[in-house]
């Protein structure tokens, strides 16, 4: 395989690769490939993974970095993939990172709940467990979080990137800053999360194709580890036990009924109720209780998301005049889809403004 260099980000966070679980044909079978049945395996190393973690970003610097990495989903083949797995381009979609085991999820709504489409190793992200802090410490975030439409970043070095959403409206009433935290390519960051460049793409074409098609909020659950018994036993006392315990109920809900759970911010702490039939996701808001103290807050953290798509995806919104089952239909949205993507780097490369990595 071909090697490529990448640049480090100015603002980047990333994860690390293990064993990723799905191809298109292993989507199709039943949950035993996923986290609720590993409740009872070992807790993850932390530190091997930090070392495998480190050991790419030194790879991607000397130029010597193999893609896609080993577990990476056919990416030329994501349309294929969907149909396979009986799921639709567009479907509603959830994101889940796991840090320690530098491993990001998607699964795509089907028939009133998400199902597991695939797993994507995540080059590499700076920092180590636990949540960010303030602005500059080079830390990942940990958390719940949303996408909205005003958060397909396409400003400054990474032009088709994901901004989490961070700080959101729980950091913000802990005193947490920062900001851009960003999924996005390149395979090098100082708190973010970075991926592949071809992982990157078809993130971030998975997540505008959903938000045209109106999902409001694409939810980005981001845990230390997989909230397993085990790996939650084995950190068990550390400095953040209480706030990991909380996003472990976050994750044992979605665990329970594959539906996004009801978040909010009470008394400084995330509350987690089971999602609704039909939820697809929703701000993280403040409960009733807390509104008159910090309703200033909420408008700052909804004020930070809030936009509309870029003029690019708006232009690609119109329906799709064939079934997705047809692989001639496939090809046609991919290269639909590529000729208004290069259109777009066309015009910012030739303005100076930005430029695709």
């Amino acid at each position: 395989m071909a090697a490529v260099r990448s640049n480090p980000a100015r603002r980047s966070c990333s994860f690390l690769s293990l064993v990723a679980l799905a191809s298109a044909a292993m989507i199709a079978m039943p949950r035993p490939l996923f986290a609720a049945e590993l409740q009872g395996v070992a807790a993850i190393s932390v530190h091997r993974a930090t070392a495998e973690r480190i050991e790419r970003r030194r790879a991607v610097k000397a130029g010597r970095l193999q893609v896609p990495l080993p577990n990476t989903p056919d990416t030329a083949r994501v349309l294929t993939r969907l149909a396979v797995a009986g799921l639709q381009s567009g479907a509603p979609v959830m994101l889940r990172v796991f840090k320690a085991e530098s491993e990001l999820e998607v699964w795509v709504e089907k028939d009133g709940a998400f199902v597991p489409f695939a797993v994507y190793p995540i080059c590499y992200w700076s920092g180590k467990i636990g949540p960010k802090l303030r602005e500059g410490d080079r830390q990942a975030p940990e958390g719940f979080y949303t996408i909205t439409a005003g958060q397909l970043h396409h400003g400054g070095r990474w032009r088709r990137s994901l901004d989490i959403g961070y700080p959101n409206v729980f950091d913000r009433v802990n005193g947490r800053t920062g900001s851009l935290i960003l999924v996005h390519g390149g395979c090098d960051s100082v708190g973010c999360f970075a991926m592949t460049d071809a992982v990157n793409a078809e993130l971030y074409d998975l997540v505008s194709a959903s938000l045209r098609r109106g999902q409001e909020h694409v939810p980005v659950h981001v845990f230390p580890f997989r909230m397993t018994d085990a790996n939650v036993a084995a950190h068990g006392n550390g400095a953040w036990k209480d706030f990991w315990a909380d996003l472990k109920l976050g994750y044992d809900a979605f665990e329970r009924t594959r539906r996004t759970p009801h978040v909010t911010v009470c008394g400084h702490r995330y509350r987690i109720a089971e999602g609704k039939p039909g939820s697809v996701g929703e701000e993280v808001a403040l409960c009733e209780a807390d509104l008159e103290t910090y309703g200033s807050v909420m408008a700052a953290a909804r004020a930070a998301t809030k936009g509309d798509l870029p003029p690019e995806e708006t232009a690609a919104k119109q329906p799709i005049p064939c079934s997705m089952a047809l692989a001639s239909c496939r090809r046609w949205v991919a290269l639909r889809d590529r000729q208004a993507a290069n259109g777009t780097v066309a015009i910012k490369q030739s303005s100076g403004r930005s430029r695709v990595r």
